[in-house]
């Protein structure tokens, strides 16, 4: 359902995962250059990692020094970038005594860098040596600043799994919310001196939220609210799909390969969630890489409905995203990421053993991610899926 949580996108490492946990706002959508018109897309990220174990400077899990110790990193972190034509990521690291948040809602700082439910305002920069010389910041050299408001008009609701109890018991290693499955951004981006504007209905834009004490592998998300209808051609402006997932694990026991989603379409929420056994959903997923483009392929069912999702994105206009885990390990170092993809949607209506057509669907602007640990790293075996499609 396109259901609001507001509660849900609060500062979560209070408890236990404040000493083996992390906590990020993630948000993209699209500018346009001021003086050329030319679209480019944009990530912005308030990352939390470990504050109960804080100093009061930057404790950072890849610097060798803190690797040999065994000293697990703590900090907080602003990740800004783009996708397309010179695709980058930008990170600038801050002790935890320059972190603060509200108890109540999302209000959080990190410096002088602001974010709410309504509005984030920030600003990251990394030189060319600072780059070369420090690999343990895993960016790119780079400046950007933004400020921006934010109307987040589609929510896309997990479930049970990231309910409070389960929240209280830390049950699943990685959670998530959509908040902004579609979300409507305005305002400026500077990106190395060059001014981009933000306009609201042609933003794009996302927002969403993972917590938890480890990420997942497979990982596997696919965004977009740029839709249109091929049967009748019209602009789809209150549709948007969302799908992500992997290899869940609750109370340290990994499940098999699984994502859950949906596609909210022109009021209507077709939601294939593995957590709700009453709907029998089933999420069949594919990634392919390749040399041009990456390929992701998902069928998703459940008692009254199928969608057959195919999504292909331009391998120069993505960037390989670089997180560390709360442990200090830093296993994902494939993990695809871009913001350009494009594709279609078939959505059926299910009677008996008949796939009645719903909508023929276009999607562009499409957020895009895959990436799995380290073969030699896993502690579990892989096992593909087999795909329906």
């Amino acid at each position: 359902m396109n259901k609001s949580d507001l509660k849900r996108d609060r500062f979560m490492l209070t408890g236990a995962l404040g000493k083996k946990g992390y906590d990020w706002w993630w948000h993209n959508f699209t500018g346009f250059h001021r003086k050329t018109g030319e679209a480019k897309s944009f990530f912005i990220e308030y990352f939390v990692c470990n504050p109960k174990l804080g100093q009061d400077y930057p404790v950072l899990g890849q610097l060798p020094e803190n690797q040999a110790a065994g000293i697990p990193p703590s900090y907080a972190m602003l990740k800004a970038g783009a996708w397309g034509k010179e695709a980058r990521q930008i990170h600038n690291f801050y002790p935890i005594s320059q972190f603060s948040y509200a108890k109540k809602q999302l209000d959080i700082k990190i410096g002088a860098n602001l974010l709410t439910e309504q509005r984030m305002k920030g600003r990251v920069k990394v030189t060319p040596e600072q780059a070369k010389d420090h690999p343990e910041y895993m960016c790119d050299p780079g400046e950007m600043s933004w400020n921006l408001s934010i109307h987040k008009k589609i929510a896309y609701h997990a479930g049970y799994g990231a309910s409070a109890p389960f929240r209280r018991l830390d049950a699943f290693e990685m959670f998530w919310h959509a908040e902004g499955m579609k979300t409507e951004y305005s305002g400026e981006v500077i990106l190395d001196g060059e001014a981009y504007d933000v306009i609201a209905d042609r933003s794009h834009g996302y927002a969403d939220k993972n917590w938890g004490a480890d990420f997942t592998s497979p990982w596997l998300w696919i965004s977009s609210c740029t839709m249109k209808s091929v049967v009748t051609g019209e602009m789809l402006t209150n549709t948007a799909v969302e799908f992500g997932g992997g290899r869940p694990k609750i109370w340290g026991m990994a499940l098999e390969r699984k994502l859950l989603g949906g596609l909210y379409y022109e009021g209507k929420m077709y939601d294939y969630n593995f957590s709700k056994l009453w709907t029998g959903s089933r999420v069949d997923f594919k990634f392919q890489e390749g040399n041009r483009y990456h390929t992701w392929k998902v069928k998703a069912q459940n008692r009254t409905s199928i969608l057959e999702l195919t999504l292909r994105c331009k391998v120069d206009e993505m960037i390989l995203m670089n997180y560390e885990a709360p442990s200090g390990k830093k296993l994902h170092n494939r993990l695809w990421n871009g913001g350009t993809g494009y594709g279609t949607i078939r959505l059926y209506k299910r009677k008996g053993n008949q796939k009645i057509l719903i909508d023929h669907i276009e999607m562009k602007n499409t957020g895009c991610e895959y990436g799995e640990y380290d073969s030699e790293k896993l502690t579990f075996p892989v096992v593909r899926e087999s795909f329906l499609v």
